[in-house]
């Protein structure tokens, strides 16, 4: 074998194995995809009467600086928010986190066509909403 041709084989094999470090490097050392924002979805009950629907959404613990969506588009009403740990004190001990926490999302596809909004309240825990039929 002459050294011109032992010499382009070195490099060839050389260049080769530096592309195949890179590609194992990008498959193992990826950015990590961001995580789903949505953690936790509230149960909801749906009442309805001839003028209108009702909805109780349960929503421990949150506030209403702290309910960042509530819309109804099309047949399907959207509510999120975020839903923070409470903190008794610095001195605590965490024995058991079984209330969902975090942020929460909850897109429920209404029964009638056309909704819209006409009151909300947050009380006991709740999310109360009334609907009205158009």
């Amino acid at each position: 074998m002459a050294t011109d041709d032992l010499d382009s084989w070195m490099w060839a094999e050389a260049v080769a194995r530096q592309e195949r470090a890179d590609r194992l490097q990008k498959q193992f050392f990826k950015r990590a995809t961001p995580r789903p924002r949505r953690q936790w979805e509230p149960p909801v009950d749906l009442f309805e009467t001839q003028d209108a629907l009702y909805v109780i959404v349960a929503l421990p613990g949150v506030s209403n600086a702290t309910l960042t969506e509530l819309e109804v588009r099309g047949d399907t009403l959207f509510v999120a928010g975020d839903r923070r740990v409470p903190t008794p004190g610095q001195e605590a001990v965490l024995h058991r986190l079984e209330i969902p926490h975090g942020h929460f999302e909850r897109a429920v596809t209404l029964p009638w066509p056309r909704l819209a909004i006409a009151g909300h309240e947050l009380k006991d825990g709740c999310l109360y909403l009334t609907l009205s039929k158009r």
